[in-house]
């Protein structure tokens, strides 16, 4: 990336930054995938116990691998036979990993499911939640958030998970021009909305905002 780009777009991932530190969660602002995979592993302490949702973010960073390493009490769903069981471990873990739909520049996390687990776990149960967003997700306000839900996190989303859907076919939303809830009327994945906004417990909501491309 040219170096001026990346400078503009650094300012812009600290004014999010601080928007975010004024809504009371923790933010950091990262050159490099390989700079947030340092940041997380110095945020959690080895033998901590961690669970994730289904983050493309996360792969591409590395932290997938680092939690898979031996170093912590990784809750692996998909080495469960039971999902309701493992996610009920989650809401006790120490650390719950995940990215953000969006991210606005006002201090707003915007984050959109089907099962609905990941929404659950940002909102309430883990002791900390670290969340890796690339620059691509950060938008200027509500509205920009939930249209890029629309136009690119779910359409990509439904693809990757092989849904039967609308907009997996069509590549956008059919609701594209409506309100936050407009959109498939038979099979969805947007099934609960969330809205992070200023939190009561301080720095619960880890935001590592990433001066690259990450995710969908």
């Amino acid at each position: 990336m040219d170096n001026n780009v990346k400078t503009i777009i650094k300012k812009r991932l600290e004014r999010t930054a601080e928007a975010l530190r004024k809504n009371n969660m923790a933010a950091y602002v990262c050159d490099t995938k390989e700079d947030a995979l340092k940041l997380v592993e110095q945020l959690m302490p080895q033998g901590s116990s961690v669970g994730c949702g289904g983050t493309m973010s996360m792969q591409e960073c590395g932290v997938a691998d680092l939690v898979k390493s031996g170093k912590y009490n990784f809750i692996d769903r998909t080495k469960w036979e039971n999902t309701d069981e493992c996610y009920k471990e989650m809401y006790g873990a120490d650390f719950f990993i995940s990215s953000s739909n969006a991210v606005t520049e006002s201090g707003l996390l915007y984050n959109v499911d089907g099962n609905s687990n990941r929404v659950s776990m940002i909102a309430y149960g883990p002791k900390k939640v670290i969340m890796l967003v690339g620059y691509n997700k950060i938008v200027h306000s509500l509205d920009d958030a939930v249209r890029r839900v629309k136009e690119i996190a779910a359409p990509a989303n439904c693809v990757r998970l092989g849904c039967n859907t609308y907009c997996a076919e069509k590549g956008e939303c059919m609701g594209i021009d409506g309100g936050m809830i407009d959109g498939c009327k038979g099979d969805t994945i947007c099934c609960n909305f969330l809205i992070s906004a200023k939190q009561r417990q301080k720095d619960r909501i880890n935001v590592i905002l990433v001066a690259e491309e990450l995710g969908y």
